[in-house]
């Protein structure tokens, strides 16, 4: 597609996403200004990072490093500047990497890798990394994450938000109940907000398979406030993609991660 096209498609999308994003504050009596746009860019070329950033886009999310850390750099010979933001799984070898380029991880899930990235973060870099930690709402370790504790004995996800329990039925299983310590989201905190070249900023989430939005978001906003009375810094929400997103706004999401409805449907990297 011609340049010039391609970005007219991108304007006209993002108008939509941010009318989407005012439209959802107004309705939970928010300032549309409380909420900011990741956008999403994984598989899609540099090139369409450069023209969104001439539209305007400050914030990029990417999900695996070999992609992200040519893209940047490719952004950067350009002459564009975003904040990038590592929204994908990420594996502890990667960190020396991630930290380079990365001004946001938001996929914190574990003691190790906390600790893994401030090690990388003092060789390689010469400010603190922003850190958000990845709240595995299910508890799922397939899935990744840290758990709250304090989740499964809270009413909060289910109650609050009025949701379905978990497809197949039952109430979902206090995932404190055998809790990895690695995995202790409370742990994972006050390592991070202790560390020398980390930052604890706040958490993020993603709905689980089989959940309603409403109450996934009630859960995820019950451990923000749980974790904002230890770290009143901690006030970043990432929640909501371009299916859920007036449900994260709802319920508090500061930042909404958007790929499909600003890029459309995703094909191999152009």
């Amino acid at each position: 597609m011609p340049e010039q096209a391609r970005r007219e498609e991108l304007a006209a999308s993002l108008a939509e996403v941010r009318e989407r994003i005012a439209r959802a504050c107004t309705a939970a009596g928010r300032d549309p200004g409380s909420v900011a746009l990741v956008a999403v860019t994984k598989t899609y070329p540099a090139a369409d990072v450069v023209l969104l950033a001439g539209l305007g886009v400050t914030d990029v999310g990417e999900n695996k490093d070999q992609e992200a850390a040519a893209k940047a750099a490719a952004v950067a010979e350009a002459g564009a500047s975003v904040r990038w933001h590592f929204v994908g799984q990420l594996q502890r070898n990667k960190a020396a990497s991630v930290v380079r380029y990365a001004d946001v991880v938001e996929s914190v899930g574990s003691l190790r890798l906390a600790s893994a990235l401030d090690a990388a973060a003092g060789k390689h870099r010469d400010r603190p990394l922003d850190v958000l930690i990845q709240v595995s709402l299910d508890g799922d370790p397939a899935r990744g994450g840290a758990v709250d504790p304090a989740a499964g004995r809270s009413p909060a996800g289910a109650a609050a938000a009025g949701g379905s329990s978990p497809a197949g039925g039952g109430a979902a299983a206090s995932p404190g109940a055998s809790l990895d310590p690695e995995r202790d989201l409370w742990r994972i905190a006050d390592l991070v907000a202790s560390a020398g070249m980390l930052r604890l900023r706040g958490l993020m989430a993603v709905a689980p398979l089989g959940w309603e939005p409403a109450r996934a978001f009630a859960a995820l906003a019950a451990t923000a406030d749980r974790l904002r009375a230890d770290h009143p810094d901690a006030t970043v929400l990432s929640a909501g993609m371009s299916g859920d997103l007036e449900e994260a706004v709802r319920h508090g999401a500061t930042h909404v991660r958007i790929g499909t409805s600003l890029l459309g449907m995703r094909n191999t990297l152009r």
